[in-house]
């Protein structure tokens, strides 16, 4: 009986972190047709985000917690956020998500170097394989230029990184969404700057957008991540969340009119292969443990 629990409690966690993979990856589009600065953006956005995640806690019965881990992942997720926001501005939306995707590989040198933690063998080669699916599906998309967001992208992916292992080391949901909460919330104010180094013009489209962002594409989501993360690893969050780069440039398609080569094509195929067999054997591996 406990056998078939845990293995469904796996399966129904595994497949919130695809919903919120796929809601993730409305973030490029809509960020790129909003003209604010990208500070301005992060902020509304993350204040959005903080109060949804409050509705959330309060009809689920969370309370407020802080320690350690709810400090670093709301660190975490203010970096993130604010990183990817100015990133998918200053470069290609392509090029800002998946240099943030290489967080698979942050979670790997975060977990040796910080707690003597060894992935194993299927760990490094899902990791590996993945990586260079992301880089297949964007061969034909990264240029050499925009290096600032390129930069500031690989910062963005680090804090991912960070804000996966932090959840997982949490000891309960209180204090998973108050690092949340918190989170957006120092996004919001670290993001008010933005109102005063540049004009603010915008439209009642833009609004619509900026609340979506807040709502569905970050709010939720992360209310649902928080649960996701808590019963599965978070080496297989990160793994299962590439679902958002391979849909970020369909959106992308689908608004601009941007069509996919033979690369990005090869490079969804290989990694949701990868993905898909990659979960099988872990929920496989915890049901027999």
């Amino acid at each position: 009986m406990e056998f078939s629990f845990v293995t469904k409690e796996k399966y129904r966690a595994t497949a919130v972190m695809v919903v919120v993979a796929v809601l993730w990856s409305t973030g490029g589009i809509l960020i790129k047709l909003i003209s604010w600065n990208p500070l301005c953006i992060a902020s509304v956005r993350g204040l959005i985000a903080s109060l949804v995640i409050v509705i959330f806690m309060k009809f689920g019965g969370l309370k407020f917690a802080f320690n350690k881990y709810a400090a670093i992942s709301a660190v975490s997720v203010a970096g993130c956020m604010t990183c990817f926001v100015v990133a998918t501005k200053l470069t290609t939306a392509a090029n800002a998500i998946v240099i943030q995707y290489l967080s698979p590989v942050w979670i790997l040198i975060i977990a040796a170097v910080f707690y003597k933690q060894k992935a194993s063998r299927q760990d490094k080669i899902a990791v590996a394989i993945c990586f260079f699916g992301i880089v297949l599906f964007f061969l034909d998309k990264i240029s050499p230029g925009k290096m600032a967001g390129n930069i500031i992208a690989i910062i963005a992916g680090i804090f991912l990184a960070v804000l996966f292992t932090a959840n997982e080391k949490a000891d309960n949901d209180d204090i998973r969404y108050t690092g949340l909460v918190c989170g957006h919330l120092l996004t919001f104010i670290v993001g008010l700057s933005g109102f005063f180094v540049s004009d603010f013009h915008t439209t009642n489209t833009e609004i619509v957008y900026i609340i979506i962002l807040g709502v569905f594409q970050m709010g939720l989501t992360y209310a649902l991540y928080a649960y996701a993360s808590s019963r599965i690893s978070s080496l297989a969050c990160s793994l299962i969340g590439m679902i958002e780069p391979i849909l970020n440039p369909v959106w992308v398609a689908l608004f601009y009119n941007e069509q996919p080569g033979r690369f990005a094509l090869a490079g969804g195929v290989i990694i949701i292969a990868t993905l898909t067999v990659w979960v099988i054997r872990q929920n496989r591996s915890a049901g027999t443990e």
